[in-house]
């Protein structure tokens, strides 16, 4: 813990990054920030710039807030830069200004990395925090790097006995040696397919492709963000339902209700515009209307699907609820969005538990949680 002059532990909001998706872990973070409690933590915003320099930032949430997509939130790259000391014992967060001699914060407790995507999502960064002997919110080095890897998570899955849609990884190598046994490869799976970045999220990148004519224009806007490409069967009149998963106190893994998303008006599928700006053709139902073993069947999978990627602190599972009533899981999420209108939220406040006790909830796990072997 801090040291008894700071008798609140100190919780560093690591947000930003490198990744396609540094908008969205800005927003994130924003809503992280006003949800900590600072009566009982002291709460230092670190952000992570998009050329990868750790800065501290700014503690204003307002200048975090995502308004339009041409207004997009970062991470300001010119602050001072921050640096995590490893001291015997500890690690202390230490700032780095121009013409001054570097100050140290102090000790760091947990870091809170809402950092989605690629280099903060992927495991790297909670590989990074294992060797500094930082406590951090949320899943381990392998279940991160796991489950941010679609592909690798549905070999996972599936090798648990879970349901995963049919689909074929594309890597840029296969694509520029012989892009004709590609094409082959995926009319196998016949068409509608989805063609998306295989590490990629907040559906950036990610093309609906109704026949073979569309194949090689969505790999290349797959590849302008993941040189691996996975395109798969599309779930047509499926529902889209989620699940949040989240650790007890006790150990124990809880579930929340079930909650779907109902697209309508221009959008074909779930896309960026449709997550997270204003959109009157977007429903979200919390709880979603099923039926209860339907629902008792997803919660039951949800875990089966933490626990077959090792999670840990909390995730988010989607389904797939098909037109015959069977369970497809799509994908799950280690650090799903996390503002108080995202779904992850969202099926909590529905299921009885409020965001800040929910954030709360995930620092109080990570302080409880060794680093190392576990």
């Amino acid at each position: 813990m801090n040291s008894p002059a700071t008798a609140k532990p100190r919780v560093a909001v690591v947000f930003g990054g490198r990744s396609s998706e540094h908008a969205i872990s800005c927003v994130t973070a924003g809503a992280v920030l006003d949800a900590l409690d600072r009566e009982r933590y002291d709460v230092v915003p670190v952000g992570i710039a998009p050329d990868g320099r750790w800065v501290l930032e700014s503690d204003d949430t307002d200048r975090l807030r995502l308004t339009s997509a041409e207004r997009l939130p970062h991470v300001d790259g010119e602050r001072a830069s921050v640096q995590l000391l490893r001291e015997e014992g500890h690690t202390d967060l230490v700032v780095t200004e121009a013409s001054q001699p570097p100050r140290a914060l102090g000790q760091v407790d947990v870091v809170f990395p809402v950092l989605h995507g690629p280099w903060g999502e992927d495991g790297t960064i909670q590989g990074m925090l294992e060797m500094a002997g930082v406590r951090y919110v949320g899943a381990g080095v392998l279940a991160s790097a796991v489950s941010m890897d679609k592909a690798y998570m549905k070999v996972v899955l599936e090798a648990a006995g879970l349901p995963v849609m049919p689909g074929v990884v594309i890597t840029r190598r296969e694509w520029e040696r012989d892009p004709d046994v590609c094409r082959e490869r995926v009319a196998a799976l016949g068409f509608p397919v989805f063609c998306k970045p295989a590490r990629g999220g907040s559906s950036i990148g990610i093309s609906k492709v109704h026949d073979a004519s569309e194949l090689d224009a969505a790999v290349a806007e797959a590849q302008r963000h993941d040189p691996k490409v996975l395109v798969e069967v599309s779930a047509e009149a499926a529902r889209e339902v989620e699940c949040g998963v989240l650790e007890a106190l006790d150990g124990t893994v809880e579930t929340s209700m079930p909650a779907e998303i109902r697209i309508g008006g221009d959008h074909e599928f779930y896309d960026f515009a449709a997550k997270y700006l204003p959109a009157e053709h977007t429903a979200l139902d919390v709880p979603a209307d099923l039926p209860d073993d339907v629902a008792a069947r997803m919660r039951e999978l949800s875990v089966r699907a933490f626990e077959a990627v090792g999670g840990e602190g909390l995730a988010r599972v989607d389904f797939f609820v098909l037109p015959d009533g069977r369970l497809v899981v799509n994908e799950l999420n280690t650090m799903p969005g996390f503002t108080p209108t995202s779904m992850y939220p969202r099926m909590w406040e529905a299921s009885g538990l409020g965001y800040r006790e929910l954030v709360d909830r995930l620092v109080q796990l990570a302080l409880r949680r060794g680093t190392g072997l576990r």
